[in-house]
C-alpha cells in the first residue's frame, strides 16, 4: 500500500484539538456561520489547512470567501431551454467558457434565465455566494437582467455590447465591419441584385449587421438592398429566402446574418431551383459548424465566439481579483471565411 492509502482519515475532533475549540466551533466554520468569533474562524481555518480535514480549494474558500464557481446565466429571446441547447451559439460560448476555468481549477454553473422570476433567481444564487460573479448572454436588446446585476453590485460581464447604457463590462464583435466583408465579396463577384436576411429587429447586433451590409453595398453602388427578417432559426431563414425570391426574381446575392439562417435559404434556393453559387451566391455570419456541414459550404463572415468567451472570463475574474475596477470593453475584429457558397 502507498503512505496515502494508509493515511489516518483526518477528523472533526481532529481540527478542534488542532485549533483548541471546541468540536461545535468546527462544525460551524466548516458550514459557514458567521456567528463564530474571528479569532476562532481563523485558528481554525489554519488548523483545517494543516490537518488536511478538506481539500485545499475548500480551505481556501473558507479563507477568501470564493467559490470557484461562476454563473454563466443565457437569457434567450424566447428563454426556452430548447433554443439555447440546438443553437451552436450558446454552445460555442458554453465551450469557450469552461476550457478558460477548466485551466483555472473553476467551474461554472449554467443557468437559464427565461422569465422575471428566472432572472430574480440567478441574481440570488450569486449574491447569496454560491458563485463569485456571472458571465451573462443576453440576446435581446429589451432584457433587464445586466442592469439588475450592476445594480445589485454584483459582478458581472456581457456577452455583446448592451443595448442600453449600462456601466457593464463586456466583450463584442464588430458586427458592422463583419457585414462590410460580406457584401464586398458579393460586389466583388459582380453580384448586383442583392439581397439579406436580417436578424431580429430588437437585437443589437442583427441591427449592426443590417446597417453595415446596407452601407457597404451603397457604396459599392447599390442604393438598395430588400430586406427579409429572420430569428436566427434554420426554419426561419428558409422561409425569409422564399419572400425575397417573390420580392427580387432576379436575385443574384444573398447575406444572411447568421449560419443557420443562411442553411435555411440554401434548402429554399435548392427547392426552387437555384443553383449556389452559380446562380446565387450565398453568405453567412458566424463561422459555426452548420456552414462547415452544408454541400456547398458556406462561405460565412467569422466570429471568433470561443476567443471571445474566454476573454469575457478572464475579465470577469479580473473584476473578481480587484473589486470596484471601473467597466471596460474588448471589441474583436471579424474576418470572411471563403468556401463554395460565394
Amino acid at each position: 500500500m502507498t503512505p496515502a492509502a494508509t493515511r489516518r482519515t483526518v477528523t472533526l475532533e481532529d481540527v478542534a484539538k488542532k485549533a483548541r475549540v471546541s468540536r461545535a466551533t468546527v462544525s460551524r466554520v466548516v458550514n459557514g456561520n458567521e456567528k463564530v468569533d474571528q479569532d476562532l474562524a481563523r485558528r481554525v481555518v489554519k488548523a483545517i489547512a494543516s490537518t488536511g480535514y478538506i481539500p485545499n480549494a475548500a480551505a481556501r474558500t473558507l479563507v477568501s470567501r470564493r467559490t470557484g464557481t461562476v454563473a454563466l446565466v443565457m437569457s434567450g429571446s424566447d428563454g426556452s431551454a430548447a433554443q439555447v441547447f440546438a443553437d451552436p451559439f450558446f454552445g460555442r460560448i458554453t465551450g469557450g467558457v469552461v476550457t478558460y476555468l477548466r485551466d483555472r481549477a473553476m467551474h461554472p454553473t449554467l443557468m437559464l434565465a427565461d422569465s422575471d422570476r428566472a432572472r430574480q433567481d440567478a441574481l440570488d444564487f450569486v449574491r447569496r455566494g454560491n458563485a463569485d460573479g456571472a458571465l451573462l448572454v443576453s440576446t435581446h436588446a429589451g432584457d433587464p437582467l445586466p442592469q439588475l446585476f450592476v445594480d445589485a453590485g454584483v459582478p458581472a460581464v456581457l456577452f455583446a455590447r448592451p443595448a442600453l447604457p449600462v456601466p457593464i463590462s463586456f466583450v463584442d464583435l464588430d458586427h458592422e465591419a463583419g457585414a462590410a466583408l460580406a457584401a464586398n465579396h458579393l460586389a466583388e463577384r459582380g453580384c448586383r441584385q442583392v439581397a439579406t436576411i436580417a436578424g431580429p429587429a430588437d437585437l443589437p447586433a442583427a441591427n449592426s449587421r443590417l446597417a453595415g451590409f446596407q452601407r457597404a453595398m451603397a457604396r459599392h453602388g447599390v442604393p438598395y438592398v430588400q430586406v427579409a427578417h429572420g430569428n436566427f432559426t434554420a426554419d426561419s431563414g428558409e422561409q425569409a429566402m422564399i419572400e425575397l425570391l417573390t420580392a427580387v426574381p432576379e436575385i443574384d446575392g444573398v447575406f444572411a446574418a447568421n449560419d443557420l439562417m443562411a442553411v435555411g435559404a440554401l434548402r429554399a434556393l435548392r427547392d426552387n431551383g437555384r443553383v449556389v453559387p452559380d446562380d446565387v451566391a450565398l453568405i453567412g455570419f458566424d463561422d459555426s459548424e452548420p456552414a462547415r456541414l452544408t454541400r456547398p459550404r458556406l462561405t460565412t463572415v467569422s466570429q471568433p465566439v470561443e476567443e471571445m468567451s474566454a476573454r469575457m472570463t478572464a475579465l470577469l475574474l479580473t473584476l473578481l481579483d480587484a473589486p470596484g475596477t471601473a467597466p471596460s470593453s474588448v471589441v474583436f475584429d471579424p474576418y470572411l471565411v471563403v468556401r463554395e457558397s460565394a
